[in-house]
């Protein structure tokens, strides 16, 4: 079995990606939005996040969808760590926001597991049953995009996530909220209404972070990894996705 690349190789341990510019370079933040925006709108317009948006979800549904969204939550870190223990001191700016990240972030999947309680989910279910295959594959895809092709691809985990929480997470949790009767703040919500704000931030911050990363191989690796998250996040929404369980 071919050996991940050793501590600080990750340079030469890439795939094959579009070159980037000198004018990327130099606004590379800029350049991730552009190079996501079709995927970002993709998942905007599939037909059952426009339903989610608008009309909701039913409480099965949403149960369904908590599911799924618990063990996203439950990777983040863990993932976070696989990055952060592989960057260099090129990498010490990346390392260190890696690392107050993960302490910020450490524990909100249990916030998820509250949201499960309070609309009658069953938590010990939701943490002892796989995610669907969706969410299973966005997971394998960033543990190993973090180990063996490069640590910065976790940025593109991260752009991907905060994204969807503090553009679409706090209107989704009013709207399914709505739909099941109750208020977003009578619990059950805490995680999407939270991470709404929080997120917000945290999309402020990884902006300037964005900006000090001129390496093409890591850029490249970001922009990979924010065109495959979007993907496998969008697929969440599809019949394999979180509506899956409800099979059951």
């Amino acid at each position: 079995m071919k050996q991940p690349p050793a501590r600080g190789d990750f340079a030469r341990a890439t795939v094959e990606f579009e070159s980037i510019t000198e004018r990327e370079k130099m606004s590379f933040f800029i350049t991730l939005v552009e190079n996501s925006d079709t995927s970002r709108r993709s998942i905007e317009n599939a037909p059952r996040v426009k339903s989610m948006m608008h009309k909701g979800l039913t409480l099965p549904e949403y149960k369904a969808f908590l599911h799924d969204l618990y063990h996203i939550v439950l990777h983040f870190c863990p993932i976070m760590a696989v990055a952060e223990a592989r960057c260099d001191e090129r990498l010490a700016n990346i390392r260190e926001e890696l690392r107050e990240r993960i302490q910020e972030e450490t524990g909100h999947e249990q916030w998820v597991l509250e949201d499960v309680a309070a609309v009658g989910g069953d938590v010990r279910a939701v943490a002892a049953t796989p995610p669907s295959a969706p969410v299973q594959a966005m997971i394998g895809f960033n543990y190993n995009a973090a180990e063996r092709i490069h640590p910065c691809s976790v940025l593109g985990m991260l752009y991907v996530l905060e994204v969807i929480a503090s553009v679409y997470g706090g209107k989704a949790a009013d709207s399914i909220a709505r739909a099941i009767g109750r208020e977003p703040g009578a619990g059950g919500f805490r995680f999407l209404s939270s991470h709404a704000t929080m997120d917000a931030h945290h999309m402020a911050q990884l902006n300037v972070l964005l900006k000090t990363i001129d390496d093409p191989a890591a850029q490249a690796a970001i922009v990979n990894s924010t065109q495959v998250n979007f993907h496998q996040f969008g697929q969440l929404f599809s019949d394999g996705g979180f509506v899956s369980h409800l099979a059951g």
